[in-house]
């Protein structure tokens, strides 16, 4: 090999090792915490938005965090059940379950449809039987084909899905006698 084609092969390899320098090490900084006058509040950094970083986040509500009470599936929300609740999880259901569970719960879903096994019925006996932390545990942790929603459904948002799905068994089976009197005024003039 010539001089020339050597010269030439290590010329980039001399061109990279002139460009590592300790600048980016010793460059100016400010520790964690440390004290500045960049900010008219005095901080070095500004404070974290809320909800943004997972800091401080202690789960000291296992309900809340787990579905369970001890060992066993609790069947209440840990939290106020309003219409908000509900419409956050229809939302949410209809985001992340009806590909496969379907709009009804059914499990007729699109991906079911292309032949991806079937789910089991919100309105099977088995299912519809189960305690309400039991949706929530199913959300976090997933079961049989279904993997875990944990890193993709907020705790509160697993919660809101239980209701609804709750919600969707019992429409299932609902007659006329469940709904207020008052309500079912509403419904004849739907009706007509």
């Amino acid at each position: 090999m010539s001089r020339h084609k050597r010269a030439l092969i290590l010329l980039p390899f001399c061109a990279a090792l002139s460009a590592c320098r300790q600048d980016m090490h010793d460059q100016p900084r400010y520790d964690p915490l440390q004290e500045s006058t960049f900010f008219a509040d005095g901080r070095s950094a500004r404070p974290y938005i809320e909800g943004t970083v997972a800091r401080g986040q202690l789960n000291s509500d296992a309900v809340f965090y787990t579905g369970k009470r001890g060992d066993q599936f609790v069947d209440t929300l840990p939290f106020p059940l309003t219409r908000d609740v509900l419409d956050r999880g229809r939302e949410r259901f209809t985001i992340y379950c009806t590909p496969c569970h379907g709009q009804t719960g059914e499990g007729n879903g699109m991906i079911v449809q292309r032949g991806f096994s079937h789910p089991p019925l919100y309105t099977s006996e088995r299912v519809r039987t189960q305690p309400l932390g039991h949706y929530f545990d199913v959300i976090t942790n997933g079961f049989g084909a279904m993997h875990s929603y944990a890193v993709r459904v907020a705790p509160r948002d697993r919660w809101a899905i239980a209701a609804y799905i709750r919600v969707l068994q019992v429409s299932r089976s609902a007659t006329v006698n469940d709904v207020p009197p008052d309500k079912r005024s509403s419904l004849e003039e739907e009706k007509q």
